[in-house]
């Protein structure tokens, strides 16, 4: 098979399996923070053991700060699945694009242009018909710790395009390693079943730890453009396998969000990638 055509298979399996997080997530019963906790501990052991030799841990400002923002986004994001639909946390959280372009010139110094203006309206507008579904309590918070997730995502991205040959895998573990001792106190209050535990075996070492390596591979061979377009398989099958697997739709107007959100993400990636390289990206 050509390395190239391999690529292409490489990462479409990672962007499926980073979609079925949200209804590994669902099927575990257990507090939240407990299971994004033993999620990160079995995915830092995991890309540790992967990378061994290979690692660099410079432990410099930017690295921590990278480290933060994905810790962010990994407890934002199981807590986010929980509390809303997994339509709402995953979609909600692809927004980040909208905090890049904000934060962009105050970080980096990278300008922001006009179009990027029209596009953070455009998804800002698809953000706020996710608000308008009738949601419970919960829902609600759930919908506002969904864009907290697309803030730690924006702050992940930025900390890693101010590393000079920056690689996300040592700040992905130092991320993973802050979330699992974030989640060690709310482990001991009781413990899964036995499906439960296979399903946190399969979120920590193939959902996270695995298919980063295979993203690492691919992206290396895949052109920016054909890389953004795979990876949108993410936030479109995300909800599709929770209905199927969970029996959970998403509301009408969340739908329409969504589509708003997807379609304009999907449009200035594309519109990104004809001028410039992509920056790597994590998994959740």
């Amino acid at each position: 098979m050509p390395e190239k055509t391999k690529a292409i298979l490489l990462m479409a399996a990672t962007a499926l399996i980073w979609s079925s997080g949200g209804l590994a997530i669902k099927l575990v019963q257990w507090n939240p923070m407990a299971i994004t906790g033993v999620r990160s501990a079995l995915a830092a052991a995991t890309l540790a053991v992967l990378f061994r030799g290979r690692l660099t841990f410079r432990f410099s400002r930017v690295q921590w700060g990278a480290a933060l923002g994905y810790a962010g986004l990994l407890v934002t994001n199981v807590a986010a699945t929980k509390l809303t639909t997994s339509a709402n946390a995953i979609l909600l959280a692809y927004t980040a694009p909208v905090y890049v372009a904000l934060l962009a010139p105050w970080m980096l110094g990278e300008r922001t242009r006009r179009s990027d203006w029209v596009f953070i309206a455009v998804t800002v507008g698809g953000m706020a018909l996710f608000f308008l579904d009738r949601l419970s309590t919960t829902g609600l918070w759930g919908n506002i710790i969904a864009v907290g997730t697309g803030i730690s995502y924006a702050i992940f991205t930025l900390c890693m395009r101010s590393q000079k040959d920056a690689s996300p895998v040592e700040s992905v573990i130092l991320g993973h390693v802050l979330t699992a001792l974030a989640g060690l106190p709310f482990m001991f209050s009781a413990l899964p079943s036995a499906e439960g535990w296979l399903g946190l075996l399969y979120l920590g070492i193939l959902q996270q730890g695995v298919s980063l390596a295979l993203y690492v591979w691919a992206i290396k061979r895949l052109g920016a453009l054909e890389a953004i377009l795979i990876m949108m398989l993410e936030p479109i099958f995300n909800p599709v396998l929770v209905a199927v697997g969970y029996g959970e739709l998403p509301g009408a107007w969340a739908v329409a969000g969504g589509v708003t959100v997807i379609g304009a993400v999907t449009l200035r990636g594309v519109l990104g990638a004809l001028r410039r390289p992509s920056a790597l990206s994590p998994g959740r």
